[in-house]
């Protein structure tokens, strides 16, 4: 072949290889386009519909697989989608129950276990009057059966919500030591991941935690920043997301509100930032909304 048609030829499998790469990514996230500074619906009417509650949502370190929660009359259930040949699935429940539901849901770092909060009994027969962080686990293409998390994380009380650090530590909110068990007294917690067993957990300073409710955390994977939802008396609505940034000496920053850019005169929760750090996901008027992490800049300051 000539030199010169050598060349042309090359340039053009370099383009065209870069166009496929560009192509492949416009079908993570479920196809969408990418949001910038200001909030939008994520999936209206196929993942955010109009006459649905939709809560907590995680995608997978690929943005190829996606797990949200969703009200369903007097329960809630867990659907999923993911991405197979450049198309995405119809999404389907996966965890349902017609006496107690299913939501939250999060992966574990290497993806093998799905975690979620329910109020299932021990035996699954029935409800209990509290809810526990449960998983399944992964064996091969099946979901095993519902696991318990176990004393360290569970108590009489209920425990909400769960997010990761990169090392397998888990955090998430509980009000077991309100004694009348009202809502206005969570508060947010972290146990270590140690060979196989999540240890005693341990609750965070008071730059997170009030004599507020601090619930629906999300904690950075490398655990630069914590994100979580409170109820306090300088907030916006029923329920406001607050950020707090680590310090070069391991404490966190006084948590802040996020504003009104995020909060509204209704109730924001279900915090989540993808894997590539790039997009903030959070529930608020009942939909999944997504932002470029960008807003977190102006907070960060």
């Amino acid at each position: 072949m000539h030199l010169l048609n050598k060349y042309l030829f090359f340039s053009l499998f370099i383009c065209f290889v870069g166009y496929a790469q560009e192509a492949a990514g416009d079908f993570k996230y479920i196809g969408q386009k990418t949001p910038s500074l200001t909030p939008e619906i994520f999936a209206p009417d196929l993942i955010s519909k109009k006459r649905e509650y939709e809560f907590g949502s995680v995608f997978n370190k690929s943005a190829t697989a996606f797990y949200y929660g969703v009200a369903t009359g007097n329960t809630s259930e867990i659907r999923f989608t993911e991405l197979i040949a450049n198309k995405w699935t119809i999404p389907k429940t996966i965890l349902s129950n017609k006496n107690y539901g299913f939501n939250d849901p999060f992966l574990s770092p290497d993806e093998n276990r799905l975690y979620f909060i329910s109020k299932r009994s021990f035996d699954g027969k029935g409800a209990k009057d509290d809810h526990d962080i449960w998983y399944v686990e992964k064996k091969g293409n099946i979901w095993s059966n519902p696991i318990n998390a176990g004393p360290n994380i569970n108590t009489k009380q209920n425990e909400y919500y769960i997010s990761f650090t990169e090392t397998g530590t888990m955090y998430f909110s509980s009000n077991k030591h309100n004694a009348n068990n009202k809502q206005q007294s969570f508060d947010i917690y972290y146990s270590k991941f140690k060979d196989g067993v999540f240890q005693k957990a341990v609750a965070l300073s008071e730059a997170i935690n009030t004599k507020y409710y601090e619930a629906d955390v999300f904690i950075d994977p490398k655990e630069k920043y914590i994100i979580f939802c409170a109820n306090r008396p300088e907030g916006l609505g029923k329920g406001d997301l607050y950020i707090s940034f680590k310090k070069e000496d391991g404490t966190w920053t006084k948590s802040i509100n996020m504003g009104d850019k995020i909060n509204t005169k209704g109730h924001e929760l279900c915090p989540f930032v993808s894997n590539d750090g790039k997009y903030f996901f959070y529930t608020s008027n009942q939909d999944i909304y997504w932002v470029s992490t960008k807003v977190f800049n102006e907070l960060r300051k």
